[in-house]
């Protein structure tokens, strides 16, 4: 009994997360976040070939940057690092609910059901529209110690990684909204030029 006491124990210590960072904003943050009309913004990350150290030190500074703009999701590209990097925490509140980092996510399925969503984002500040998406999907990715991992998400949390997950394809969520007179006065009002957005890539 002891030792599958210890094996238990073993287990979950290798399956805790290695990024720890706390949860409250900065002054300096160590990524600055690049908003809608900067074409880095349109480029396509690259697939990470090796998950080593320098990856994760990128994904605490990327969590640090977000926590300080009070985001739930930042994707590589959106510091101008063209990598396939995300990382989210919908938990913003609770200290001891760690962050997912994705690296090399793939949908693997997504389901028939849709639903419409406001959405917002880090690189288009202040404008709020909603974004039809599909419900529930399936993915894979590595996780931070370059682990392959699956799951399925719904609810926000599926929202959320179809979100950052257009970001590695140049796609921001402003390209997916389908209400075209809410979308140019909600640019207009906030600073931003509807000619920068894009229709996204038909797969």
């Amino acid at each position: 009994m002891a030792k599958s006491f210890a094996q238990l124990a073993k287990n979950a210590e290798k399956q805790k997360s290695a990024i720890s960072v706390p949860k409250e904003p900065v002054e300096n943050p160590p990524l600055a976040i690049h908003t809608l009309g900067n074409q880095v913004l349109r480029q396509p990350a690259k697939r990470v070939s090796k998950v080593d150290n320098a990856i994760r030190e990128l994904a605490k500074d990327m969590l640090v940057s977000m926590y300080s703009a009070k985001g739930i999701g930042l994707a590589a590209p959106q510091v101008g690092i063209h990598k396939q990097i995300l990382v989210i925490d919908i938990d913003l509140e609770n200290s001891t609910t760690p962050p997912l980092v994705l690296i090399n996510p793939e949908i693997i399925s997504t389901s028939s059901s849709l639903e419409t969503y406001e959405e917002g984002c880090l690189s288009i500040p202040g404008v709020y529209l909603n974004v039809i998406r599909p419900s529930t999907i399936k993915i894979s990715f590595r996780d931070e110690m370059g682990r392959p991992k699956k799951m399925n998400a719904d609810g926000l949390i599926s929202r959320c990684i179809q979100h950052e997950m257009d970001h590695l394809n140049g796609v921001l969520f402003v390209d997916r909204v389908t209400d075209e007179s809410s979308l140019g006065k909600e640019l207009s009002e906030h600073g931003f030029k509807k000619e920068d957005v894009h229709m996204p890539p038909t797969p």
